[in-house]
C-alpha cells in the first residue's frame, strides 16, 4: 500500500506537466530554484564543516529548526490549495489505517519541497565528512528531521481540519499566523543592533563576531533540546565526543516523531469515521449590515459591499492586518536612527490603503457581473469604492502622523508630515480608481487562501503595481517638494503651507482619477467582466 500511494503521488506529479505550458515552466523553474538552494546549502555546510565544525553545527541547528517550523506552519496558509492525497478521499476504501499512515507519510516527501528538504537534510550531514561517526549520526538526524517535518505537518493539518472547515476560523488563523512572520525581519534587525552595541562595549579582546558567535551557540544549544532542533544536533554532539548528549538529543527526536505520529493517527482515525463537511450550522441573520446603514442608491450600495469585503473577506483582512503592525515594524527597524525611520509611517500607510483598491474588480470575481447586469454607472462604482478608504483611512493617517512625531520627538515636522500623508492618501486612491479600470490581473478567488498565487499573476501584477506606484509617486512630487524642504532645511512656514496645499492637490487628483476611471469603466465594463471571468 505504501508503494501504491507513492506511485499515485508520482503519477499526479507527472500529470502536472500536461496541464499547461506555463504550469510546466513554473514547476521546472521551481525545481531548478530548489535544486540551486540545496546545492548552495550543502556546499556551504561542507565548507564550513571542514573549517569550523563547531560553528557549522550551531548554524545547522538554527537553520534546521526554521525548516521544521516552516513545514509545520506553512500548511496553515495553504488551505485554498488542493491536497492531491487528502485522507478524506480514502474513506470509502478498506485500507488499514496504519498502512494509510505510512503511505501518506512516504508520499508527503514526493513533492518539490519534500524532495528538496530530503536532499538538503542528508547533504548537509557531510559537513562532518572528516568524522565518520559524526557523519553517520548526522545522516540519521537528517532522516529523523525529514520524518518530523512531514509527519508533524500532516498531524497539525489533520488536527486543525475541523477549524479550517469554518471560513471565519480560517480567516482568524491566517491573520494570526501572519503576524509573527511580519515581525521576523524587525526582530532580527533589533537583535543585530543589540549585538553591535554589545560588541562596542566589550573588551578589546572580544569582537562583534565573537559576540554573535557566542549568541548563536547559546541559541543553538537551547534549540537542540527542542523538537525543532534536536535531530539537527546529533552530528555535532558525536563530533564533540559527547555521546551522552547525542543520546539525549536522539531521544528527544525519536520521542517527537512518536508523539506527532500518535497525534496524526488519532486525528486521522476520528476524521475518517466522522468526516468534516463544510457549511456547518447556518449563520443567523444579523440585518442588512452596512447596506442598512448607508441608505439607498448605487454609490451607497457599492460602498456598503466594499466595507463588507474589508471586514469579512480574508483576502482584504490579510492586507489590513499589516497596518497595525507597521508602527511596530518601523520602530524596531529604526532603532539607532533617532526615530527618523518612523516618519515614513503615515505616508507609507496612506499609500498602502489607497493601493488596496487598485484591483478591486478582480477581487469581485463573478460578483462583478451584478454591476454590468444592473447598469451600475462608472461614477457610482468608482466613488463607491473610493469613499470608504478615504473616510476610514483619514483618522488612521492622522493618528499615525501624530504617533510618529511623538516617538521621534520632532513635533515641528507635524504640519508638513500631516499634509503630505493626507495628500498621498487622496492621490493614491485617485490613481487606484483610474488604474483599476484599465489594468486587471489575477488574484486569489473568493474562499482561497490570501497567500495563494494564481497562475499567470506574477508578471501582470508586477506591471500593474509598478505603473500604479510610479503614477502615485509622480503625482505626489509637488507635495514632496513642499514637505521635504520643510522638514530637512527646515522651513517651518513651508510646513504649514504643505498642510493646506497638499490635501487640496490630493482632492483635485482624486476627482480627476475617479472621473477618468469612471469613463474607462463605462467604456470597458463588458470587457472587464470577460477578463475577470477568464480568471475562474
Amino acid at each position: 500500500m505504501v508503494a501504491q500511494l507513492v506511485r499515485l503521488k508520482l503519477t499526479l506529479l507527472a500529470n502536472t506537466f500536461r496541464r499547461s505550458v506555463w504550469q510546466t515552466i513554473g514547476i521546472v523553474l521551481g525545481s531548478l530554484y530548489g535544486l540551486t538552494v540545496v546545492v548552495l546549502a550543502v556546499g556551504a555546510a561542507v565548507a564550513g564543516g571542514i573549517s569550523d565544525p563547531g560553528a557549522t553545527g550551531d548554524v545547522l541547528v538554527l537553520v534546521g529548526s526554521v525548516v521544521v517550523l516552516a513545514w509545520w506552519v506553512v500548511p496553515l496558509f495553504a488551505f485554498g490549495v488542493d491536497a492531491t492525497l487528502d485522507p478524506q478521499r480514502f474513506v470509502t476504501y478498506p485500507i488499514p489505517r496504519r498502512q494509510l499512515l505510512g503511505g501518506l507519510a512516504a508520499a508527503g516527501v514526493v513533492s518539490v519541497p519534500g524532495i528538496a528538504t530530503a536532499l538538503a537534510a542528508v547533504g548537509v550531514a557531510f559537513a562532518f565528512v572528516l568524522s565518520p561517526a559524526a557523519l553517520v549520526a548526522a545522516v540519521v538526524g537528517g532522516v529523523l528531521a525529514v520524518a518530523i517535518c512531514v509527519v508533524g505537518s500532516r498531524a497539525i493539518t489533520t488536527v486543525l481540519s475541523p477549524l479550517l472547515e469554518s471560513r471565519r476560523s480560517r480567516e482568524v488563523l491566517t491573520v494570526a499566523a501572519f503576524v509573527p512572520i511580519m515581525l521576523i525581519g524587525p526582530v532580527i534587525s533589533w537583535f543585530a543592533q543589540r549585538f553591535e552595541s554589545t560588541a562596542d562595549g566589550a573588551s578589546a579582546s572580544a569582537s562583534g563576531a565573537d559576540v554573535v558567535t557566542a549568541f548563536v551557540g547559546d541559541l543553538a544549544g537551547i534549540l537542540a533540546w527542542t523538537p525543532l532542533g534536536a535531530p539537527w544536533g546529533l552530528g555535532a554532539a558525536v563530533h564533540d565526543g559527547d555521546w551522552g548528549l547525542a543520546a539525549a538529543r536522539l531521544a528527544v527526536a525519536v520521542a517527537t516523531l512518536a508523539v506527532v505520529w500518535w497525534v496524526w493517527d488519532r486525528a486521522l482515525a476520528k476524521s475518517l469515521v466522522t468526516p468534516q463537511h463544510g457549511g456547518g450550522k447556518g449563520a443567523r441573520g444579523k440585518g442588512l449590515g452596512w447596506f442598512g446603514r448607508l441608505g439607498g442608491g448605487p454609490t451607497s450600495a457599492v460602498a456598503a459591499r466594499a466595507l463588507t469585503y474589508w471586514v469579512r473577506d480574508p483576502r482584504y483582512s490579510a492586507s489590513i492586518a499589516i497596518v497595525p503592525l507597521l508602527p511596530v515594524v518601523l520602530y524596531l527597524a529604526g532603532q539607532g536612527s533617532g526615530g527618523v525611520v518612523l516618519l515614513i509611517l503615515a505616508p507609507l500607510t496612506a499609500w498602502i490603503l489607497g493601493f488596496g483598491i487598485s484591483n478591486d474588480i478582480a477581487y469581485d470575481h463573478t460578483a462583478f457581473a451584478l454591476h454590468v447586469a444592473t447598469g451600475t454607472s462608472g461614477r457610482a462604482d468608482r466613488w463607491g469604492r473610493a469613499l470608504p478608504v478615504v473616510v476610514a483611512g483619514t483618522p488612521v493617517i492622522v493618528a499615525f502622523a501624530v504617533v510618529s512625531v511623538a516617538l521621534s520627538g520632532r513635533w515641528a515636522y507635524l504640519p508638513a508630515l500631516l499634509g503630505l500623508s493626507l495628500g498621498v492618501l487622496l492621490v493614491s486612491v485617485g490613481v487606484s480608481s483610474a488604474v483599476s479600470a484599465r489594468l486587471l490581473y489575477p488574484v486569489p478567488k473568493p474562499g482561497d487562501s490570501p497567500f495563494k498565487q494564481p497562475q499567470g499573476a506574477a508578471l501582470a501584477s508586477l506591471v500593474a503595481q509598478t505603473m500604479g506606484g510610479l503614477l502615485t509617486f509622480a503625482c505626489s512630487l509637488p507635495m514632496l517638494a513642499m514637505a521635504l524642504p520643510a522638514m530637512l532645511v527646515p522651513i517651518p512656514v513651508l510646513g504649514w503651507v504643505s498642510l493646506v496645499v497638499s490635501p487640496v492637490i490630493g482632492v483635485v487628483l482624486l476627482f480627476v482619477g475617479v472621473r477618468w476611471g469612471a469613463r474607462t469603466y463605462d467604456r470597458r465594463a463588458p470587457e472587464m467582466l470577460q477578463q475577470v471571468l477568464s480568471y475562474a
